[in-house]
């Protein structure tokens, strides 16, 4: 049982903004007719204009954040990531890198840095950022730290009409609104959002989207294989996901996705044990799983289903490349040779460093939960990234 007391306190002026933000929800379901799917409470508790809260000023990421990104852990994490753009680009010249959601600008610098060191820029640097604050961030720690390299960097509005080279997002697809289906038995209904008695609460009715009605029939099978008519099992499902990778093969003509983020393949995903979801939201480094509280100063999230993806990806003419654990895909390119840069008798810093390598490939923290999976147009050379532990049979 979620207790809101457990966590820390939010400001006056955070609590204003959030009850501003919970009104126009409030106004916006009354709007339609008293119910909205969860979907639309979460494209509004997040990106609503000025309000939600990757459109907020509220810092995000990071100590002083509501949760830490593998770039924020550890300049590593990019550094390792270069390597795959290097080869790419030592085999395909010349080309771009576009980043998605690129957060504070962390993983843009380190492989900038990186990429320079290994005689392997890119032709331009593109960042496609919805949110306006995380822009800025970016714009002040790239112009601070790497001027030099400035003349290389874009930030874009929308998807350029072609594009050749390397398509990053890292926990982008996590999140992404996602519906949200209760299975009774063999039916699957919509969960949605109401307002009553002065609050938000869920409400089930029957789906009327044809193309998540189809997607929840042909799961019912796998999370009720029984067909037990008593069986009640609720799952998210991410059609927003298969949107993004179907607009980014259309303007693709060439090169690799890679896309990192938490999640599972699709008989996990959705395996009749996991029947609570995986719906989870992020406070001052709290996680819990009430999406109600505090609309606009909370992240939300789910896993990411994998076999979806592919799928999509699959439905859109890309080349599945590879597809693993964040560990293996790490190591794979060289991370712990990267690591041995660091003279061991500078004890602080490699210490610093190995214990940050240890959160990002250790089964017990990001290592195993955290998966790699990688597209190609025009492109099929193996990855470095994909050499061992490829688990694309799991798709």
């Amino acid at each position: 049982m979620f207790s809101p007391e457990v966590l820390p306190p939010a400001s006056e002026i955070a609590l204003k903004h959030s009850h501003s933000l919970q009104i126009m929800i409030r106004d916006s379901i009354i709007a339609a007719g008293g119910w909205i799917p969860f979907e639309q409470f979460m494209n509004l508790a997040l990106y609503a204009p000025g309000m939600g809260y990757y459109n907020s000023g509220a810092t995000k990421l990071g100590n002083a954040g509501d949760f830490v990104t593998a770039p924020e852990i550890s300049s590593l994490f990019g550094r390792t990531l270069a390597q795959q753009a290097a080869q790419f680009f030592m085999e395909t010249n010349p080309a771009d890198i576009l980043e998605f959601g690129a957060g504070t600008g962390k993983l843009a610098l380190d492989l900038l840095l990186e990429l320079e060191k290994l005689d392997a820029l890119p032709r331009k640097y593109l960042i496609l950022e919805v949110s306006a604050e995380l822009r800025q961030r970016q714009q002040i720690l790239l112009n601070n730290q790497i001027p030099h390299l400035m003349h290389l960097i874009e930030w874009l509005q929308q998807l350029p009409e072609e594009f050749t080279g390397v398509m990053l997002g890292n926990e982008v697809l996590d999140a992404m609104p996602v519906h949200i289906v209760n299975w009774q038995g063999a039916i699957p209904l919509e969960r949605g959002v109401v307002w009553q008695n002065d609050q938000f609460a869920w409400q089930d009715r029957p789906i009327q989207d044809t193309e998540l009605l189809t997607i929840a029939q042909q799961l019912t099978l796998q999370i009720n294989p029984g067909n037990d008519s008593d069986y009640a099992y609720v799952s998210e499902i991410n059609l927003a996901a298969g949107h993004y990778i179907r607009s980014l093969a259309n303007s693709w003509r060439q090169g690799i996705i890679l896309l990192v983020d938490y999640g599972f393949g699709r008989t996990e995903y959705y395996h009749p044990q996991r029947n609570q979801g995986t719906l989870m939201c992020h406070y001052r480094h709290h996680a819990h799983g009430d999406p109600f509280y505090l609309p606009g100063l909370q992240d939300i999230t789910s896993h990411v289903d994998f076999s979806a993806i592919a799928s999509a990806a699959g439905n859109s003419a890309l080349t599945l490349l590879g597809y693993t654990t964040q560990a293996h895909f790490l190591i794979n390119c060289g991370i712990t040779e990267i690591l041995t840069q660091t003279p061991v008798e500078d004890t602080a810093r490699y210490l610093q460093q190995a214990n940050q390598l240890q959160k990002l490939v250790s089964p017990a923290e990001m290592g195993e939960l955290f998966k790699v999976i990688a597209f190609g147009r025009n492109f099929s050379n193996p990855l470095i990234g994909f050499k061992r532990g490829d688990m694309s049979r799991l798709l």
